[in-house]
C-alpha cells in the first residue's frame, strides 16, 4: 500500500507534536505512551486520504485526522481497563504499566484535547467536524455499553451483535472519511456516501479483529489471542456456534462461557475447535467478504474519480487480508 505512506508520515510528523509531556507528567505520559505505540493509524489515515481523493490538501486534514486518532486511543485506554486487557499492541497496557485511576484520567484528556483540534477550523467547518465527532463519539460509548451488557446475556442475536460492532467500532470508521470529505467541501451525497462505505468496511474489520483474536499468530496480532474467549464476549464467531452446533456441542459452549478458570489455554483450545466443527469460522469469514463488498458497491455511486475509486477499493481487499 504505497499510496498510504505519505499520509502515514505526515501524520507521524505532527503526531509527535500534538501531545506535550508538561506537568503534571503523570497524566501526559501515559498519553504520550500510547500514542508512541504505533499501531494501524488506519482511521487518520482514511481522514487525510479522503480529503486528498476529493481534491483538497490533505493536510487542510490533518487536526480531524489528529482528532480521530486521539479520541481512538482514548476509547482503547478505557476499553483495556474494561476488558482487563493485559496487552496493547504487543506492550503493556496504560492501566498496567501505570494504574487504573491514571489510565482514566489520561483517557479523559484524550477525549478533551481530541476536541481542542477541531478549534482550527473556520466557525462553519468547525461545526460541522464537532457535531459529527459528538454523534460518533456518543456512538461509540453505547457500543462498548452494549458489549458490556452482552456479557451477562444469554439472548443476544447475530443482530444485536453487529448493531453493536457498528456503534462500537465502524461509526468511527465512516465519520473519520466523512470528516476528510467535509474538510474537502464535498457535496451532501458525497459526504453521506463516503461515511456508508466507511461503515461497512469498519463492520468488516472488526469481525476480522474477532476472527484474529481467535486464529490470529499471536506473534503478530499484537493482542492477547482468544482475549475474548476468556472475556466470555458473544461474538459473531460464538452466537454463530451457538446456532450451528450440535446440542452437546452448544451445551459445551455456554458451559465453558460461563467459567473463568485461573488457565484459559484449555478453554481457548476446546472452544475454537467448536468455532471450526460447527462452521462459525468459515461463516465469519463469508461475512467479513460480504460486508467489504457491500462497501465496495457502496463506492460505485461516489463522485470520485476512478484513479481514486481503485486505491480505495484496494486498500479494503487489503485490510481485509491482514495479520495484525
Amino acid at each position: 500500500m504505497d499510496f498510504l505512506i505519505k499520509y502515514n508520515d505526515a501524520l507521524s510528523n505532527h503526531l509527535e507534536d500534538a501531545v506535550t509531556v508538561k506537568e503534571p507528567s503523570q497524566l501526559y505520559e501515559p498519553v504520550k505512551y500510547i500514542l508512541t505505540l504505533g499501531g494501524k493509524r488506519l482511521r487518520p489515515v482514511l481522514t487525510l486520504m479522503t480529503a486528498d481523493f476529493f481534491g483538497a490538501d490533505y493536510q487542510e486534514a490533518m487536526n480531524a485526522a489528529l482528532a480521530v486518532e486521539l479520541f481512538h486511543n482514548f476509547s482503547l485506554i478505557h476499553d483495556d481497563i474494561m476488558d482487563n486487557a493485559p496487552l496493547r499492541r504487543g506492550e503493556e497496557t496504560v492501566h498496567e504499566k501505570w494504574d487504573i485511576n491514571t489510565g482514566i484520567l489520561s483517557g479523559d484528556a484524550m477525549l478533551i484535547l481530541a476536541y481542542q483540534l477541531f478549534e482550527g477550523y473556520e466557525p462553519e467547518l468547525f461545526r460541522e467536524l464537532a457535531k459529527l465527532f459528538s454523534k460518533t463519539a456518543i456512538e461509540v460509548c453505547e457500543g462498548q455499553q452494549y458489549d458490556v451488557d452482552f456479557e451477562t446475556r444469554d439472548d443476544v442475536t447475530l443482530s444485536e451483535y453487529i448493531k453493536m460492532i457498528e456503534y462500537k467500532t465502524a461509526v468511527l470508521v465512516g465519520a473519520s472519511m466523512q470528516m476528510g470529505a467535509i474538510v474537502a467541501g464535498a457535496s451532501v451525497a458525497c459526504k453521506e456516501g463516503i461515511y456508508n462505505f466507511g461503515r461497512d468496511l469498519g463492520i468488516a474489520f472488526q469481525l476480522q479483529d474477532d476472527y484474529l483474536d481467535a486464529f490470529g499468530n499471536p506473534d503478530t496480532f499484537g493482542k492477547q489471542v482468544g482475549g475474548d474467549i476468556i472475556a466470555n464476549k458473544k461474538t459473531f464467531l460464538y452466537l454463530t456456534a451457538l446456532q450451528n452446533s450440535s446440542k452437546d456441542e452448544a451445551k459445551t459452549l455456554q458451559h465453558l462461557f460461563s467459567i473463568n478458570p485461573k488457565d484459559p489455554s484449555e478453554k481457548i483450545k476446546t472452544v475454537k475447535e467448536i468455532f471450526i466443527s460447527s462452521g462459525a469460522a468459515d461463516a465469519a469469514i463469508k461475512e467479513i467478504e460480504n460486508y467489504t463488498q457491500n462497501a465496495f458497491t457502496i463506492l460505485e455511486d461516489i463522485k470520485i474519480s476512478v484513479v481514486n475509486k481503485d486505491k480505495f477499493q484496494e486498500f479494503g481487499s487489503w485490510l481485509m487480508k491482514r495479520t495484525v
